[in-house]
């Protein structure tokens, strides 16, 4: 930085810059059109009908019409059929087990699984993507079920509904009179989902997939960190066995804790021991998966293995009638007849399934976007949002529950070689030979055992912690975001989390443009290029001309900050300069009303401060202004008008159109030649401002800025 090494041009190319003129360009008039026009185009546009246009939107719609013709059966099959049968023998113990969280029987996970994977391989746009259980949704539809259960009426220990309870199905001609626990919980659970898929629907037609956007991945990482410590917490009342309700509202997690420390003396020791034994295996065998995944075909489904041996100790120990031991039950084969959410319901949980729908189509658009940007292909955001919501709204006619793209599954679904969804096809199959013929023999299932299997797939959210310092060198302000939306999720409420989140971030962006400071530029000496004099070196000033950068857009809440650091870079506060003035007039008036008083030294200071001011003019960089407001239009005319004052000429350079078009709507270009026409002149390059500023000191006779 060498501010006192002046620019100066010498007298040859002082001459060369007299015969040269300010770049100009011709802006390309845009014909108005009345809002009739372009209602009507738009209309024309979307309301019409052409068998081409039918056809691209069938295949748009429905994206396997478009890509199953041109599947490549000797490339593709061995990889979808092996990916999809590994990826299906996984399904089976995570549906059964995720069942727990979302508060349901373990069927109706098998259900969810089953429907969503059919779902998604015909609407969805992604190859790569597992859509099924996640257990973040999982978690988000429990704790609505388990809400609407207590106001309902039902204690966790009851299997009967109550006779004040059965009034409050009457109104739903597709419930009997009688209905259990189980049947009003998969009754929420589907209201929840069907409500959540309409949203998702809705926001598809209105083709607001770019909400995703505003949803970073700090953002979900922390959210999907947090609850997953609310998942952590939930479980350990199953791998200790003990029989307490799911808390409500706010502190979840620490309620949860109290409750489980207050029944540490009614253990089970059945379900302590077995859940002991199936972490020592689990956790090595898991770990063992992911070391040696390069070299592994397909991993190893120790999942299913403990599973099954789990089952038949049970079954054959009674565990559930010697130890009192909770089981998964009986689960039916087949399928249940369709039945219609409980309509009444839709106003209490609106607002949880518009969360719920939220963090579905956020997760699963980010995971399509991952898996296609690493595979060379594209996926269509909002198409992505029809896929998952009728993922979400057909299933809850057959007692479903929410569903999303899960990261785990998909995964092992890419690195087992699938190649489209043809996979998810093939795991819905695996699910439906279970759902009609093996899904009965799970019945002594241990839920300590469903238990452990959603703890140990919680490792890679958990090992999240291991990354705060390294996030925290990267960037500390997504890191914070992390941290707070983490916090927030987990120690507070989960979907408090989510919005609290998207608060922060939010604010972390405006406090961005608020922490703008004005940079002072340097042209560098060997081409008319401007940089940041505190940056870089070398950089050489004009005498009386100074450039300056604002690397925000200028808008009402950061104008006034604008304005300060624009005076204090520039070293001139008019404001302070003008009081100034006056204090020195009042003391000059006093001064002559006294005959014999003489001038002080700081008086002679002040004129010879004001006589002796170097700066001339001034030059704005405005390519790094995005936008102005009207109060970014009136900053700028209240710095050129306060220079003014002082004699300083205020220019602006470099403006895109949409700042062009703001100064020129609020007034910043006089209109006529008295009100001083010469500055409508617009300058398009750093180097044609400066000139014309030195050359209107030069006309006035300021021999300050020559050399």
């Amino acid at each position: 930085m060498t501010d006192a090494d002046d620019f100066c041009p010498t007298a040859e190319d002082g001459a060369e810059s007299d015969q040269q003129h300010p770049l100009i360009l011709q802006r390309v008039q845009e014909e108005p059109k009345s809002w009739q026009t372009g209602v009507s185009n738009r209309l024309k546009k979307n309301c019409s009908c052409t068998p081409k246009k039918a056809k691209s939107k069938i295949l748009g719609f429905v994206p396997i019409v478009k890509w199953l013709p041109r599947y490549q059966l000797k490339e593709w099959i061995l990889g979808d059929v092996m990916s999809g049968l590994i990826v299906g023998i996984l399904l089976v113990p995570q549906s059964i087990a995720y069942s727990l969280l979302a508060s349901q029987d373990p069927i109706y996970g098998l259900y969810t699984s089953f429907f969503a994977s059919i779902i998604y391989a015909l609407l969805g746009t992604s190859r790569h993507i597992s859509v099924g259980i996640f257990g973040v949704l999982c978690l988000l539809v429990g704790q609505v079920v388990d809400r609407e259960l207590a106001l309902a009426g039902y204690l966790p220990e009851n299997s009967i509904l109550s006779s004040n309870d059965s009034s409050i199905l009457l109104g739903n001609s597709s419930f009997g009179m009688d209905c259990d626990r189980s049947c009003y919980a998969i009754t929420v659970g589907a209201t929840v989902t069907f409500t959540a898929g309409v949203y998702q629907v809705l926001m598809g037609i209105f083709q607001v997939g770019f909400v995703s956007v505003y949803l970073s991945d700090s953002l979900l990482s922390g959210f999907a960190t947090g609850a997953s410590l609310t998942i952590l917490t939930s479980q350990f009342k199953y791998l200790l066995g003990l029989k307490i309700p799911r808390p409500q509202g706010w502190f979840t997690l620490f309620k949860t804790w109290y409750s489980v420390l207050s029944n540490l003396q009614n253990t089970n020791v059945c379900d302590l021991v077995t859940s002991l034994v199936c972490l020592m295996i689990l956790l090595p065998t898991k770990e063992l998966n992911d070391r040696f995944k390069a070299k592994l075909k397909a991993p190893i489904p120790f999942e299913l293995f403990v599973v099954v041996i789990a089952t038949l100790a049970s079954h054959f120990g009674n565990f559930n009638i010697d130890y009192g031991s909770g089981v998964a039950g009986t689960i039916p084969t087949g399928f249940l007849p369709p039945q219609m959410p409980l309509w009444s319901l839709i106003p209490n949980v609106a607002v949880d399934a518009f969360s719920i729908a939220i963090v579905g189509f956020a997760i699963t658009v980010s995971l399509s976007e991952m898996f296609a940007k690493k595979h060379g292909y594209t996926v269509d955001a909002n198409q992505e949002m029809y896929a998952i919501g009728f993922c979400n709204i057909l299933p809850s006619f057959f007692r479903c529950f929410t569903t999303s793209a899960a990261l785990t599954k998909t995964l092992v679904k890419e690195s087992t070689g699938c190649q489209t969804q043809i996979s998810g096809i093939i795991s819905a199959l695996v699910l439906l030979l279970v759902l009609l013929v093996i899904a009965p023999l799970f019945y002594s299932l241990q839920k300590c055992v469903l238990a452990v299997i959603i703890l140990v797939n919680l490792r890679g959210a958990l090992r999240k912690f291991l990354d705060i310092p390294s996030m925290w060198r990267v960037n500390r302000v997504d890191t914070s975001i992390w941290l707070v939306t983490m916090a927030t999720s987990a120690l507070v409420n989960t979907e408090l989390g989510l919005l609290v989140g998207v608060l922060v971030s939010a604010l972390c962006v405006l406090a961005r443009t608020q922490q703008a400071k004005v940079l002072k530029l340097g042209r560098a000496s060997n081409r008319e290029y401007y940089e940041d004099v505190s940056s870089y070196r070398g950089l050489q000033t004009h005498p009386g001309v100074a450039v300056f950068r604002y690397d925000a857009p200028i808008y009402y809440a950061n104008q006034s900050l604008f304005k300060k650091s624009l005076y204090k870079s520039a070293g001139l506060d008019p404001l302070k300069e003008k009081s100034r003035v006056m204090k020195f007039k009042k003391k000059k008036e006093k001064q002559q009303e006294v005959p014999d008083a003489k001038p002080t030294h700081e008086d002679e200071a002040g004129v010879t401060l004001m006589e002796n001011k170097s700066l001339r003019s001034v030059v704005i960089d405005g390519s790094s202004i995005s936008f102005l407001d009207t109060a970014g239009v009136n900053a700028l005319k209240e710095v050129r008008k306060d220079y003014a004052e002082l004699g300083v000429k205020v220019v602006l350079a470099q403006c895109n159109t949409s700042v062009l078009d703001s100064l020129q709507r609020g007034g910043y270009y006089p209109k006529t030649e008295s009100d001083g026409g010469e500055e409508t002149v617009i300058f398009y390059t750093i180097e044609d401002a400066v000139r014309y500023v030195q050359s209107l000191s030069a006309a006035n006779g300021d021999h300050d800025s020559k050399c």
